[in-house]
Parts: structure tokens; sequence; C-alpha cells
């Protein structure tokens, strides 16, 4: 009897690398997705729409600061597009 408590007490490299190995598999499994898609659905609650600035770059706006804002022109040609943008034809 005493061979079969030594045994189960004996730490060996057999039962040690599974451990290892099952420890280092805990980050795959997905704990921290829960906090991702909180944030995901409250930037979905939010709508965004990309806009142009005339010197080219992109910016992002809430589509309720659109609907309250003011239409200066609503339908514009490509030549005053263009010379918006600062480019020449």
């Amino acid at each position: 009897m005493s061979s079969k408590s030594n045994k189960g007490s004996k730490l060996s490299r057999r039962r040690i690398l599974p451990i290892l190995g099952g420890g280092l598999l805990l980050p795959f499994l997905g704990f921290s997705k829960t906090n991702q898609l909180n944030d995901l659905a409250t930037d979905s609650e939010d709508e965004y729409q990309t806009l142009l600035k005339p010197d080219g770059t992109t910016v992002r706006v809430k589509t309720s600061v659109l609907k309250k804002s003011k239409v200066v022109k609503k339908n514009v040609s490509n030549t005053s597009f263009l010379n918006w943008l600062g480019r020449k034809l």
C-alpha cells in the first residue's frame, strides 16, 4: 500500500506537461468575449456616417447631428465638387 501512496504523491513530467498544456490553452477559450460584445452593442446604438472634408480626409459623424444640420447646397456637380476639394481639372 505504501507504493500506491508514493505513486500518487510523486510529480513526474508526464503529469506536469498536460497541466501546463491545459493552462496555456485557457486564453483561447474566450472568456473576454463578453466585454467585446458589450462594446460592440454600445457602438451599434450610435450610428455614424463617414463624410469627406475639403482637405480630402474623412470624418465619422453621428447621424443625429446630420439630421439637425442645415443643408447649404443639395445637388452638387462634379466640377464644383472638385473645385471645393481644391483640385484642378
